[in-house]
């Protein structure tokens, strides 16, 4: 299977221009012995260092490329943070041309940032299934504690040999899947955004977000048969996903509500005194499922306006209760240019039909939890270590860790009884 993202160049029906840096994604058996053909093909010439951890070393299945340097980073506590950063950086040779990424979603955000801070670029191989970043402009990243995006470089293409992955341990697909699933809430909140301030859609990227989704949504129950075509399935959608937010310039279609839920667990504010070693994709999974049930409780209610009052940010002291003193400052930054700006009760009142319909489009979590049970993958928040008493906190704090409109932050202007909210 072949995407050829250089066609999504150019002028789009939704009146934007669209730039694809990746040029290509090749998801097939084999593929990764291909990468000479295709750095030929894409004029990548020059030195090549290629950037492992040493489980991706020494997987099954694993091709070592030739390369003018190695880079082997040691997998214990391994996260995408200044600290990978470093060292790579202080191995990487002066006169390194490009950056080959073999590995998973650490590897390949580690990568990216060091591609750009070189100025260099970089392609991307990708050995399990349990993230939609591969394509991204930006590193997801936990910088000096706080999740949030840095400067990165989209891969010039990528390989994605499914005799690779297919051999990753299963938690890593189901991992993947998780992130995808998230898609349905990422995309409600995205359309939510639309209904209440006009907040710009593009039908083509949305339209590419909901083919990723029916892609794996299609296929997971193979996962756990290793059905090679449920595989490769699942990578095609992870790698769309990603390259719709290539196409949109952020992760808007692809990050909403169950992502902060994501988001606050990684930070570990000083107020929850426990730690998750979950991962990304599976504590996405399950805001995925905590979001749904939040979300469908609200649209119950037909008429809010009772219930509706003025926007604003949470009390500064909750704020810096919840996230300690290294952490509120950059939640401070964070929202200083609130989204919400300018949002009045008349203009939720008069979209919350709109909403409802909206909100309808999400799977109930019933529905989800019934498709994670049959797939094996976590579903609560005991399954990622997360004690159920922090629910309330994780609703109601998470939309502070990144300044976008999503339907939980809609909720800090309603005021609904406990037994509608």
């Amino acid at each position: 299977m072949i995407i050829d993202s250089a066609k999504l160049n150019g002028p789009c029906s939704c009146g934007r221009s669209h730039e694809m840096i990746t040029k290509e994604a090749i998801i097939e058996p084999g593929c990764l012995k291909k990468l000479d053909f295709y750095t030929d093909k894409y004029g990548i010439t020059g030195k090549r260092a290629v950037i492992y951890d040493e489980n991706t070393y020494h997987a099954k299945n694993i091709l070592h490329p030739a390369a003018d340097q190695e880079i082997i980073l040691d997998p214990t506590n391994l996260h995408a943070n200044e600290i990978a950063v470093g060292k790579v950086m202080e191995q990487l040779d002066g006169d390194i041309d490009y950056l080959v990424a073999i590995g998973s979603g650490t590897i390949h955000d580690t990568t990216r940032y060091c591609a750009n801070d070189r100025g260099i670029p970089f392609i991307s191989c990708p050995t399990a299934a349990s993230v939609d970043g591969f394509c991204s402009t930006v590193s997801a990243m936990t910088w000096k504690g706080y999740k949030k995006t840095m400067p990165g470089v989209a891969p010039v293409f990528v390989l994605a040999d499914i005799d690779i992955i297919k051999e990753a341990p299963l938690y890593l697909a189901l991992s993947g899947a998780g992130d995808i699933f998230g898609k349905y809430t990422a995309l409600a909140d995205w359309n939510i955004g639309h209904a209440l301030t006009g907040e710009y859609l593009c039908p083509v990227i949305e339209s590419m977000t909901r083919d990723a989704v029916d892609a794996v949504r299609s296929c997971c129950t193979g996962l756990k048969e290793q059905d090679e075509h449920a595989f490769e399935q699942l990578t095609y959608g992870l790698i769309l996903s990603g390259l719709a937010m290539q196409l949109m310039g952020n992760s808007r279609p692809a990050s909403g509500s169950e992502h902060h839920i994501s988001h606050l667990i990684e930070m570990q504010p000083a107020a929850f005194p426990f730690h998750s070693d979950a991962l990304h994709g599976e504590k996405v999974g399950v805001g995925t499922i905590l979001i749904s049930q939040a979300c469908h409780k609200i649209a119950e209610t037909e008429d809010i306006s009772p219930y509706v009052h003025p926007y604003s940010m949470l009390p500064e002291k909750e704020l810096e209760e919840l996230y300690g003193p290294s952490l509120y400052p950059s939640i401070v930054e964070e929202n200083k240019k609130d989204c919400m700006e300018g949002v009045t009760p008349e203009m939720l009142i008069n979209a919350w039909p709109e909403i409802r319909k909206i909100i309808a489009t999400i799977p109930r979590p019933e529905e989800l939890t019934a498709l994670y049970e049959e797939i094996g993958a976590k579903k609560s928040m005991e399954d990622i270590d997360v004690p159920f008493a922090y629910l309330p906190q994780l609703l109601r704090f998470s939309p502070s860790a990144r300044n976008r409109l999503t339907m939980m932050r809609v909720c800090w202007m309603l005021n609904l009884p406990e037994d509608k909210a």
